[in-house]
């Protein structure tokens, strides 16, 4: 097949780094991750990146923070009662817990402070404010899914999903 367009399902290898170096996320010692291009899926800097690009095609190329989970937002906490939690639930600081928005979905919170009463959280997104290089590679280009595209480690910082 030629190159990556619009409509395409593409099977992608990849590595994700900050800027210090330190990998957040990676494809390469589990399995590929397929994107549907032009579905919104992932993040849209990293389906910008794969616009163009051929079969067995590798690629760097470093995301800002607009094109990829945008600024960190100083006002995005919020608290909980511990009462509102499930017993026995005990969160830690730095813990990543999902929860659900009003649209049923699921968003990253940080837990950023507990006592006895209460639980701060920060929405941000955990890679929000970061610089987002990726290292991919193009391993295979198709018209339709293939039947395994929903690994059960689907890629988790470039926003993967499975239908």
């Amino acid at each position: 097949m030629g190159k990556v367009e619009h409509g395409h399902f593409v099977k992608v290898d990849y590595t994700g780094k900050l800027d210090n170096g330190d990998t957040f996320d990676s494809s390469r010692n589990s399995h590929p991750i397929e994107v549907e291009v032009g579905a919104g899926s992932v993040i849209k800097g990293f389906e910008d990146a794969l616009m163009g690009m051929a079969e067995k095609e590798e690629k760097t190329f470093t995301l800002s923070p607009e094109e990829a989970y945008g600024q960190r937002k100083e006002n995005l906490e919020q608290s909980f009662m511990r009462s509102e939690l499930p017993e026995g639930f005990e969160p830690k600081v730095g813990q990543v817990l999902a929860l659900r928005n009003p649209q049923g979905g699921q968003m990253p919170a940080t837990v950023k402070h507990t006592d006895d009463e209460k639980v701060t959280v920060d929405l941000n997104h955990p890679l929000a404010g970061e610089n987002l290089t990726f290292e991919i590679a193009v391993l295979e280009i198709n018209h339709e899914p293939s039947p395994s595209s929903c690994a059960p480690s689907a890629c988790k910082s470039c926003g993967s999903t499975c239908s």
